[in-house]
This record gives structure tokens, sequence and C-alpha cells, in this order.
């Protein structure tokens, strides 16, 4: 099944015309994860395909632009008579300032709202995949990146050599793909390996949030499908970006060259950047080619195959 990545908020700490500020949707099997929710993101969601029916929330930060959108989220999934149970995850002292955003829709919710405060190196097991925190770098406050990891997966099976050995369709191809060898009626031994490759890794999708370049994001994103780095600004703001916390298009993409990533995506883009960031696409593509600066609405498309397929959206789609 394809795993996608839906980015629905773009900017970098104020909304522009053309981008929305930080938030975007995973979706894997039919489950999904949402990531920070600045300002307008239910509006976001509506206009790019996102459904409510999520459980799962996860902020890297509560500066504003990350987390003001929570209070109009809940307040509309109450009015649409919500009852299941919302979980909300966030670096550590964050869970004050969440609840002061839920307080402020008004009447209570028709739903419970758990938040849960994470250290830096937790893990969240998930069955066949697992969510794992690292610490990133924005100031003083505490700051965390997410990655999502697959457990690895089985190998191909070959089921026109499975035939050309005359086994039956069925529960015997059930079994030799679970890597047990079996006995068929003429006396035949059939091992696993002969009809199913070697085990496939899983993929592993890291998001930072804000941060400086840092050894943390570069140990989480190594050998990663995708890195989504912040780049709030090109090599001209440098010196901005040191101070403020955050990084370049080039220091962005340095991360990922030094991590191994397949690809990056750049996001949380400076309004001076909204309606043009060519120029923190080149600098960036100087370091490291499999470079995209997404927009609103981008959606990026993982494979089974670790093939990635971007596809952007017209931009006067609703």
């Amino acid at each position: 099944m394809p795993l996608l990545v839906r980015f629905l908020g773009t900017a970098a700490s104020r909304p522009t015309v053309e981008r929305g500020v930080a938030s975007l949707a995973l979706i894997r099997e039919g489950q999904t994860l949402l990531f920070d929710c600045g300002e307008g993101t239910q509006r976001q969601m509506m206009r790019f395909g996102v459904s409510f029916a999520f459980e799962d929330l996860f902020f890297t930060h509560t500066h504003s632009d990350h987390i003001l959108g929570i209070t109009g989220l809940i307040r509309t999934m109450a009015l649409q008579g919500r009852t299941e149970r919302l979980r909300l995850w966030a670096p550590r002292g964050a869970g004050k300032t969440l609840r002061q955003c839920i307080s402020l829709g008004g009447e209570r919710t028709t739903f419970p709202v758990d938040i849960t405060e994470l250290e830096a190196g937790a893990t969240l097991s998930r069955g066949d995949y697992r969510i794992e925190t690292f610490a990133v770098s924005h100031g003083p406050s505490a700051s965390l990146g997410y990655a999502l990891v697959e457990e690895e997966r089985k190998g191909r099976f070959n089921p026109e050599l499975a035939r050309e050995l005359g086994i039956p369709e069925g529960p015997l191809w059930g079994r030799i793909h679970r890597g047990e060898s079996i006995t068929l009626e003429d006396g035949r031994i059939i091992e696993a390996r002969v009809l199913v490759g070697e085990r496939r890794r899983g993929r592993r999708v890291v998001i930072t949030g804000d941060t400086r370049p840092c050894a943390a994001t570069i140990e989480a994103a190594r050998d990663a499908d995708l890195l989504i780095h912040e780049a709030t600004f090109a090599d001209e703001e440098a010196q901005r970006a040191l101070e403020t916390g955050h990084s370049t298009a080039r220091e962005a993409a340095e991360v990922a060259h030094a991590a191994g990533a397949r690809r990056l995506a750049l996001t949380h883009i400076s309004a001076r950047y909204s309606l043009n960031a060519k120029e923190l696409e080149r600098e960036a593509r100087q370091v490291f080619r499999e470079t995209v600066v997404v927009k609103d609405g981008t959606e990026i498309v993982l494979g089974l195959t670790e093939e990635l397929a971007t596809q952007l959206p017209s931009p006067d789609a609703d």
C-alpha cells in the first residue's frame, strides 16, 4: 500500500495568500496521522481531502504557527458529533498550552482528548510501524522531530515459479510466504527461500518541525525515504536563520546529504519566498539533487518499491 504525505500548510511564521502555516498529514493504509496544526488547518484539510476521522495529532513545538488551529479543529469535530477519542502528542511542557488553546473553543468537547508529553528518544509502537521522537534545535523550549518507521516487510513471493513447481494456489502459498517449508503430495520438499526473496526494509519518513541543522536529525534521517526539513531562508539570510533557530535551504540539503536520505522536501517557507521558492530549491539542489520545495496541496507518494512520485495539484485546486 502507498504511504502518502499531504502538505496542508507550508509557510513560516505567518500565512500568505499562497501558503497556510504548518501542518501535514501522513496517510498510511487508511490511517491518518496529523503533524502540527497551524491556524486554518481544518480549512486546509477540507480543501485537500484529509478526513477529520483521525486519532493522532503530533506537535513539534508550541509556537503559535504550529498550534493555533487546534481550537477550531476540535470545535468543529464537536459540532460534527464526534465521540471517538483524540490523542495529542507533544514535547515536554506543552500540555498546559494545548489545554489553554482547547479551552478557547468555549463549550466542552463531545469526545475525550488525551494529551501526552513526550521526551526525545521516546518510541510509540503501532504494530507494524512505530513513531520515534528526536530532539531538534529550535530555541530554549523543548522541540521534537518525528520519524515514522515501518518494520521489515516479507520478501517478494514468486507466484509464477510456484505454479511451475506445481504448488496449488491457496494455504500453501501463505505458509511459504511466512517462511515455512512445505512437503507436497509427491514427497517433494519446497523451502521458502526458493520462492521468497530477501526481507525488505520498511519505509522511513522523518519530519523535523522548526530547527537548526543538527546531529540528531542526521541520525534520525539515515537512509530515510523522505526527509521533511524546514527551509525558512535562502543563503542570503543565513545569519537571520542562525539568530532565529531556523535553517536555510542549503543547510537542510547538507543534512539530507549527510544522512544519506533518498528524497528531501523543503517546507516552512518564509513569506519573502512564498510566490517564488525556486531560489531555495536551486540552492538546495547544489548540495542534494533530490530536493523539492513543497507548497500547500503537494502530495508525495511512497510506494512499496521505495520509489517516490510527487504530484502537484493545480494552483486553483479547492
